[in-house]
C-alpha cells in the first residue's frame, strides 16, 4: 500500500523542512498537521509560537527578566505559558509515552485503506528512530521502558508498514532484539490480536474472545457490561472482529512480515501453543489458573461454536460498536479502541462508508486537565487579579462552557453508559465520556473563574448543579471515587484479566485522586451556592474523608494510579484534608503524609520518584530531582499547614532556577501512569505546576515569616454567587481597558486557529 522510503540511519536530524508544518485547530478542537508544499502557502499561512513551540524550533518568545523573588517566578511561567493557549481558550499538548498507540493507527490504516502523507510517513519513522532503546534498538511500553516484545514487535512492524526497508540499520538491530527476546511468538494478547488482523500471526495463537459474552444475562457479575469502561471499550471491537476472524489479505509485504518477526520458520508454528507464551520482558500480570481453565472451555466452544448463536452475539457487539462511534462522534474513549472500531465499520460497511471517514476526521483530544489546572494556579496565586491576564482567563471560561456535557449520550442504556449530564470529560463534550476528577476540577477551575469580578456567570447555577448531581452519583459504598462509573464488578474479576502487561483493568476502582477531587470540588461548591443539596453533600464528603484516611499507606502517603506517584496523590490528599479542617498541627493524617514527604526530600530541595512506584506501589527513587514532582510535595506541605519554611523555600529555590529566560521550564521525566506498567506524558505539567506552587509559596512563606500579606492573597476566597454581565458584556468591558489589543498571548501572538500537539518531532 505504501511505497518503499530511503531514510538516514539516525534521526537526530529532521526528515521534512519543519519551517514548513502548521497545525490547524477546527472543528470544535480538532488537531491536525499540515505540510505545506510552496513557499507562497508558507507566506500566507505563518507559523506562530504554538507550531514552533510543539515542533522544537525557536519560538523567539522574548527573554523576560529574572524574577526577585517567587511571585515574579510564577508571573514569568504564566507570560510564556498564555503564548501556548489556543484561540477558543484551552491548552493542548503532545500526551505520548506509550509506544503502543502510534502502531495500533499505523496496522489498522494499513488495513482498513487510509494513507499517510509522505511528510507524515517520515516523521512518523523518524520519531519511533528517536523512540527506541539506545542500547538493544528495541522499545518498550512506553519511553523510559526497557525493550519488550509488545513494544518491539509493533513498531517494528509499524516502520515497515510505512515504508522502511527491512535492511535499514534500524529494522536490523531491532529484529535482533526481537528474536532475541522470543520473537513475535512472545508477544502479550493485545499484539497477538494486532498481528493476527495484520495477518502475520495465526488466529489459532490467541485465547478466544467469543462475541457470545454479550449474550450472557446480565445479572451475572462478570458480565462485560461490569468491566472497567476502557478494557469494555477495548473488547467489544476485539470480540466483534475474533468472531468473525478477520484478517488483512495477503500481499508481499505481509509475506515478508512473517519471514521478518519470527526466528523459526513461520508455517512450522505449533499456533495453539503460543497462546500463553508471553515474554518474560513483558509479563506485569500473570494469567490465574481460573482464567486459563476458562480459555480452555472456550477455546473448545470455538471448534464447535453455534452458528445462530454466532451470530446473535456478533450482531450484538456490532451494534455495540455502533452505538459507541455515535454516543462519542466516532472519537471513542481512548486510541485502541477506536482503532478497532475503525477496523469492524470497514470491513462491515466498506471503505466507501460514512464510518470510514468519520473515524478519519475524528480524534480524541484531551485538554480539560491542563485547562482546569492552570485556571486553579492563576486563580489561587493572585494572578488572576492582573489585568494582563484576563483576556487569557476569559477565554479559559469560555472553554469550560464549551466543554461541559449537557445531555446524556443518546444510547444511555443500551450502551451501558453512566449519566453524563453535568459532566467534564478528558476531552470535549462532543466525545462525552463523564470521568469524576475531570468533573471534579472543570466544576472547581469553573467556580474560581466566576467568582472573579471581571468575569460572567458563563456557566448557569442550574449546569453547576447539574455537575454536584453526576459527582452524587458517583459516590461508591465504601466512600471512595472511581474514574469513569460507579464500581460495578467484584474485584475478583481481575482474576480474569488477559492483557498481561497491565494490572488493575477488569473492574473499576476507588482512586485517591479522583476522591480528592470530588471532595475539593463539593467543598468549594457548597460556599458558593450553600443552598443545593447540603446534606446530601456534606454526607458524601464525609464518607469519602473517611475512604482517603483508610487509602493512606502506614508510611503517610497515597499511591497515585494517574500520576507519578506519592507526590501526586498526597498533594490532592493534603488538599482535601485541609479542606474539612484537617492539618499538619490537628490531624494524623495529614501531620504522617508532611513527615512521609520530608523524609524523600533531595539534598537540593527537590523531590524525585520513579514511575516505577506505581509499578511496585512503594517509593522508588528517581535519579534526578523532577521540577513536577516538587512542585506536587511542596504544595501538599502548603495545604497541609506545615509550619516549617526550611524546605518549602529550599523547594522554591531549585524550582526558580531551572526556569528559563522566557519564563517557561525544560522537558524533565516522564510525569503519568495509568494502570500500574504505562507511563504517559503530561508535557504541560511543567507550567501549570511550577506556576501555582512558585505563587501559592510566595505568599505562604511571607504568612510563614510574620510579614503582611493582602487578605485572601495565596488563596481563593470563595463568595457566594451573585447576578452579573453576561459574556458579552464582560468581553466587551475588557476590549474597553485595551486587554485584547496589547498582544498578550491569546490574541497577540497570531495564534488564530492554531492550538497544540506534537507527533511530528521526534524528540
Amino acid at each position: 500500500m505504501y511505497n518503499r522510503i530511503d531514510v538516514p540511519t539516525s534521526g537526530e536530524e529532521t526528515f521534512t523542512n519543519y519551517a514548513r508544518w502548521r497545525l490547524l485547530v477546527n472543528d470544535g478542537g480538532r488537531h491536525t498537521w499540515h505540510y505545506l508544499q510552496t513557499d507562497e502557502e508558507c507566506a500566507e499561512w505563518p507559523q506562530n509560537t504554538v507550531d514552533k513551540f510543539w515542533l522544537g524550533l525557536e519560538t523567539n518568545v522574548p527573554k523576560l527578566p529574572r524574577a526577585k523573588d517567587a511571585f515574579e517566578a510564577a508571573k514569568n511561567g504564566y507570560t510564556f505559558y498564555k503564548h501556548l493557549q489556543s484561540d477558543d481558550g484551552h491548552w493542548s499538548g503532545e500526551y505520548g509515552g506509550p509506544m503502543f498507540l502510534l502502531p495500533g493507527l499505523v496496522i489498522s490504516s494499513y488495513i482498513s485503506g487510509m494513507s499517510f502523507k509522505d511528510a507524515e510517513r517520515r516523521e512518523m519513522i523518524r520519531y519511533l528512530i528517536n523512540r527506541a532503546h539506545p542500547e538493544d534498538g528495541g522499545w518498550g511500553i512506553h519511553i523510559e521502558g526497557h525493550s519488550t516484545v509488545f513494544g518491539t514487535a509493533l513498531n517494528y512492524v509499524s516502520l515497515r508498514l510505512l515504508g522502511m526497508s527491512p535492511d535499514h540499520p534500524v529494522c536490523t538491530k531491532a529484529r535482533g532484539t526481537l528474536h532475541k527476546l522470543g520473537g513475535a511468538c512472545a508477544i502479550p494478547a493485545w499484539g497477538k490480536f494486532w498481528l493476527s488482523l495484520l495477518n502475520v500471526y495465526d488466529w489459532a495463537g490467541n485465547n478466544p474472545v467469543p462475541p457470545e459474552l454479550w449474550l450472557l444475562p446480565e445479572w451475572l457479575p462478570f458480565h462485560p457490561s461490569k468491566w472497567w469502561i476502557h478494557t469494555r471499550a477495548v473488547y467489544i471491537p476485539m470480540s466483534y472482529l475474533y468472531g468473525l476472524r478477520v484478517k488483512a489479505p495477503e500481499d508481499d509485504l505481509i509475506l515478508s512480515l512473517r519471514e521478518e518477526l519470527y526466528p523459526q520458520d513461520f508455517y512450522s508454528i505449533d499456533w495453539p501453543a503460543q497462546r500463553n507464551n508471553i515474554s518474560k520482558a513483558d509479563l506485569y500480570s500473570p494469567h490465574s489458573m481460573l482464567f486459563d481453565m476458562i480459555a480452555v472451555i472456550l477455546s473448545s466452544y470455538e471448534l464447535c461454536s453455534i452458528p445462530p448463536l454466532r451470530r446473535a452475539a456478533l450482531d450484538k457487539a456490532y451494534k455495540l460498536v455502533v452505538m459507541d462511534d455515535e454516543n462519542t462522534s466516532y472519537q471513542t474513549l481512548a486510541p485502541v479502541g477506536k482503532m478497532f472500531n475503525l477496523v469492524a465499520r470497514v470491513y462491515t460497511e466498506g471503505r466507501s462508508s460514512d464510518a470510514w471517514r468519520l473515524h478519519e476526521e475524528k480524534t480524541c483530544r484531551l485538554y480539560l486537565w491542563d485547562i482546569g489546572f492552570i485556571a486553579q494556579a492563576v486563580c489561587e496565586t493572585g494572578l488572576a487579579e492582573m489585568e494582563e491576564n484576563r483576556t487569557s482567563l476569559l477565554k479559559a471560561l469560555e472553554w469550560l462552557e464549551g466543554g461541559q456535557m449537557v445531555e446524556d449520550p443518546k444510547w444511555y442504556k443500551e450502551a451501558y453508559r453512566h449519566r453524563t449530564k453535568g459532566a467534564w470529560g478528558f476531552s470535549t463534550r462532543e466525545q462525552g465520556y463523564t470521568v469524576s476528577d475531570c468533573t471534579g476540577e472543570g466544576l472547581k477551575a469553573t467556580i474560581y473563574l466566576q467568582n472573579l469580578d471581571f468575569t460572567p456567570n458563563f456557566i448557569s447555577e442550574e449546569r453547576l448543579c447539574w455537575a454536584v448531581d453526576t459527582l452524587l452519583s458517583l459516590q461508591n459504598p465504601n466512600g471512595g471515587f472511581a474514574s469513569y462509573e460507579l464500581v460495578r464488578g467484584p474485584h475478583w474479576l481481575e482474576l480474569l484479566n488477559p492483557a498481561e502487561v497491565f494490572g488493575d483493568i477488569m473492574t473499576e476502582y476507588c482512586y485517591p485522586e479522583c476522591t480528592t477531587s470530588v471532595i475539593t470540588s463539593l467543598s468549594i461548591f457548597r460556599k458558593h451556592i450553600p443552598h443545593y443539596r447540603s446534606k446530601d453533600i456534606e454526607t458524601t464528603i464525609h464518607k469519602a474523608i473517611n475512604y482517603l484516611h483508610t487509602a493512606q499507606k502506614p508510611t503517610g502517603g497515597w499511591v497515585g494510579s494517574w500520576g507519578i506517584c506519592f507526590t501526586y496523590a498526597t498533594m490532592f490528599a493534603c488538599e482535601s484534608l485541609a479542606l474539612v479542617g484537617e492539618t499538619y498541627e490537628n490531624s494524623v493524617y495529614s501531620r504522617r503524609a508532611c513527615e512521609f514527604l520530608l523524609g524523600k526530600q533531595k539534598e537540593d530541595g527537590g523531590w524525585g520518584e520513579s514511575y516505577k512506584s506505581c509499578e511496585q506501589a512503594a517509593w522508588v527513587e528517581h535519579a534526578n530531582t523532577q521540577i513536577v514532582q516538587t512542585c506536587w510535595a511542596a504544595m501538599a506541605l502548603m495545604y497541609a499547614g506545615y509550619p516549617r519554611a526550611e524546605p518549602i523555600e529550599k523547594a522554591v529555590k531549585l524550582v526558580m532556577s531551572r526556569q528559563l529566560d522566557d519564563g517557561s521550564w525544560p522537558q524533565e521525566a516522564i510525569e503519568g501512569i495509568f494502570n500500574k506498567t504505562c507511563a504517559i506524558s503530561y508535557p504541560n505539567f511543567k507550567f501549570s505546576f511550577p506556576i501555582w506552587m512558585l505563587g501559592k509559596a510566595h505568599w505562604y512563606l511571607k504568612k510563614l515569616r510574620g510579614e503582611s500579606v493582602p487578605e485572601g492573597a495565596g488563596e481563593v476566597v470563595v463568595r457566594h454567587r451573585r447576578e452579573k454581565p453576561g459574556m458579552d458584556e464582560a468581553r466587551a468591558k475588557v476590549k474597553a481597558n485595551g486587554i485584547y489589543a496589547n498582544g498578550n498571548g491569546v490574541n497577540g501572538n497570531g495564534n488564530g486557529v492554531h492550538g497544540n500537539g506534537n507527533g511530528v518531532n521526534g524528540y
